[in-house]
């Protein structure tokens, strides 16, 4: 009990929770002592105020070059994704040419066997080798057009001065 009656004493003195008050006239005194502390103290304000500007303009470098390696790291894991696509579709499209290739053969294969009682075994084989290079012609005069259609689209187009110099 001791121990709480030496507290209500603290307090009944008027212990550290008190706090004196000024005067009217002092409280007058101080208000206009902070008034013209911020007019004489603004040099100190411009030099804070640079400070926070330098340093959102830092904040903001580092910010523009982190975002610059976020966006290198994704382009690149982009490309990483992008190149093993390709190279599965050109798995895909190189087995794809192989089965093709093979069923082409079969067909022509069964086409001989298919001739061979119509025409002799050498007959057979002639007409499918024949149909078989028609094609292979055909396909490669249609390449060729493409191609020229291709190659007449990047060349540069004639030149209106080269036509009145050869009139």
């Amino acid at each position: 009990m001791v121990d709480g009656d030496r507290g209500l004493d603290a307090h009944a003195d008027g212990g550290a929770d008190d706090t004196p008050t000024p005067p009217s006239g002092a409280a007058q005194t101080s208000a206009a002592q902070d008034k013209a502390e911020p007019a004489g103290e603004s040099s100190s304000d411009d030099s804070l105020s640079d400070d926070s500007i330098v340093q959102e303009l830092s904040t903001l470098i580092d910010d523009g070059r982190t975002y610059a390696q976020a966006e290198i790291a994704f382009q690149k894991t982009r490309a990483k994704l992008a190149g093993r696509s390709v190279g599965i579709a050109l798995a895909c499209v190189i087995i794809a040419l192989i089965l093709l290739n093979i069923a082409f053969l079969a067909l022509a294969v069964g086409l001989v066997i298919a001739l061979a009682p119509l025409v002799t075994i050498w007959g057979a084989i002639a007409i499918v080798v024949g149909a078989l290079l028609l094609l292979v012609a055909l396909l490669g005069y249609a390449a060729l057009k493409q191609g020229k259609t291709l190659s007449a689209l990047f060349s540069a187009p004639p030149n209106s001065e080269d036509k009145a110099g050869s009139t």
